[in-house]
């Protein structure tokens, strides 16, 4: 008589090709779940209205309430030589485009020459008292350096130009993209002309919807 031990073998090979079998499943089920994620659930690429900034007071505010216009960004300073030409400059171009098609947004930085040192709610102050400014001015930030405000971050990356100074200015257009910069020293005459041109477009796509 033949031993049966011979067939012990047959009896555990079965359980073993099952698991083998349902881990592939689940390797190629995973793969496929990636795969469509990638596909259908892209991340949204960020531009400049997908940003939250802080106000003067310290509130939350999403920059998407600006989304539409074209907005000139600035980080502005209250005691540097720019600062007197910068904000008469900066508010008469609000008054003169503003405020339904555009907007000067001004964020506050003590980071250059520490021409900045007041509060958030101090430079808001100095800055309508002094000059009149009917525009937002934002909480105080840092737009240099690993703490650097991420919506400004978004600005000097997508332009490849860090600011060397107070009044850099960015102009961003209705979708949230950096159009041209300018440098404290530039006259607001060279700004004019790309505004206009990028109101121009708001109008026109306004009307094109009507």
């Amino acid at each position: 008589m033949e031993p049966l031990t011979s067939s012990y073998p047959l009896k555990y090979s079965v359980p073993k090709a099952r698991v083998f079998v349902v881990f592939l499943s689940m390797v190629l089920c995973t793969t496929i779940l990636c795969l469509l994620q990638l596909r259908f659930f892209k991340p949204k690429i960020k531009d400049f209205y997908s940003f939250e900034v802080k106000d003067s007071r310290g509130r939350n505010i999403s920059l998407e309430k600006y989304r539409g216009k074209a907005t000139l960004v600035v980080n502005v300073a209250s005691y540097c030589r720019y600062t007197d030409k910068n904000y008469i400059a900066l508010q008469e171009l609000h008054r003169q485009f503003g405020p339904s098609h555009f907007t000067v947004l001004a964020f506050p930085c003590n980071q250059f020459g520490e021409s900045e040192p007041s509060s958030s709610q101090e430079i808001e102050s100095f800055a309508k008292g002094n000059y009149g400014v009917t525009f937002p001015v934002f909480h105080k930030i840092k737009i240099l350096g690993s703490e650097a405000d991420p919506a400004f971050k978004f600005l000097i990356d997508s332009s490849k130009k860090e600011p060397r100074w107070n009044f850099w200015k960015y102009l961003v257009s209705p979708e949230g993209k950096v159009v041209k910069f300018w440098r404290p020293e530039e006259p607001v005459e060279s700004i004019k002309p790309e505004v206009t041109s990028l109101i121009r477009q708001i109008i026109m796509k306004k009307r094109e919807d009507l």
